[in-house]
């Protein structure tokens, strides 16, 4: 059983790898922190709270991270976040409320994101758990930077970042670590075990309109939600896009399910830093003072098993849902 710390911008895509997570036996999500990116971290926290009612898991802990880069006094979502993601996160699809759950929803921690990770990864003797963040790195660079003797105990599989592909947001960046990329140099220097699943990978796993309409054929108030949802996911991204594949990215999901199965995806070897001034601001790139002593403990997914990740992706979230109401 691998134990998942998921820690959220809660937008479309951290939607899906949430409910990959519910949905994947051998997962056990200890708790959700908070992060800014596609949303607010006030917003997002909010539908991490109605998504876990809607999928029956009220049960499970939601902690506030920090809500502004560590560059920052306070944040506000860019312009091309709020396009992808709609003004609520879920693509301005209201998350249907679920009239009777099992469990006891305890809304949002007294105790900080930042304190949450730092006893987590204390309390793992079996190295069992994984940190999976998909939003800025600003929560887990403050948790390692609070606790440094975490760093030689984390394991995190990351959304995030391009080594052989363009940003998304600049010809260089990609939209988490351009988020705060003064965190994200942080985070990779910091030495902890890193798997970087960015924009190389990330772009291969298609999910299509006929596959999202799926969900809908369901008959259930949940399915109809996420069929709305990725309707306007797909809608936006094929505008953006008008000469790509058809369908959407599942950024985010993939993350997931590689913390999951590692198989799923071939890494390589190479310590990163992240730029953090002038055109190249938030480019991940290859450390030039660590060549000639690199540490082996960042990995860069480089492929993936596109067709066997969407299959399984589709099998688990589906039977999933025909759980819900």
């Amino acid at each position: 059983m691998t134990k998942l710390i998921l820690d959220l911008d809660t937008g479309i895509d951290d939607t899906l790898a949430l409910l990959y997570a519910l949905a994947s036996p051998e997962a056990q999500v200890i708790g959700i922190t908070g992060t800014f990116g596609n949303v607010t971290m006030e917003q997002g926290v909010a539908n991490d709270l109605a998504l876990l009612a809607l999928f029956g898991r009220p049960d499970i802990p939601v902690f506030a991270g920090i809500d502004h880069p560590s560059w920052a006094s306070s944040f506000a979502v860019m312009p091309e976040s709020g396009r992808f993601h709609g003004r609520n996160g879920t693509g301005n699809v209201e998350i249907p409320e679920r009239s009777a759950t099992t469990g006891c929803s305890r809304g949002v921690q007294t105790r900080t994101a930042v304190d949450f990770i730092v006893d987590s990864v204390h309390a793992d003797e079996t190295d069992e758990l994984v940190i999976v963040p998909t939003g800025a790195s600003t929560s887990i660079a403050a948790a390692l930077a609070a606790a440094p003797d975490i760093a030689d105990r984390a394991r995190i599989v990351m959304m995030g970042g391009a080594l052989t592909q363009p940003g998304n947001v600049t010809p260089f960046a990609e939209a988490n670590i351009m988020q705060d990329p003064e965190a994200s140099a942080e985070l990779f220097a910091s030495g902890t075990r890193i798997t970087m699943i960015g924009l190389d990978v990330t772009t291969q796993v298609k999910l299509t309109r006929e596959q999202a309409e799926t969900y809908r054929e369901t008959g259930t108030a949940t399915g109809a939600f996420l069929s709305e949802m990725l309707a306007y996911y797909i809608d936006v991204t094929e505008e953006a896009h008008p000469t790509g594949v058809p369908g959407c990215n599942l950024h985010d999901p993939l993350a997931v399910a590689a913390a999951l199965d590692p198989s799923l995806i071939d890494t390589f070897s190479c310590d990163i830093m992240v730029e953090t001034e002038g055109a190249g601001r938030g480019r991940t790139i290859g450390d030039p003072a660590r060549v000639t002593c690199p540490s082996g403990r960042t990995q860069v997914a480089l492929a993936v098993d596109a067709e066997r990740f969407v299959e399984r992706f589709m099998e688990r979230t589906l039977a999933f849902v025909r759980r819900c109401p």
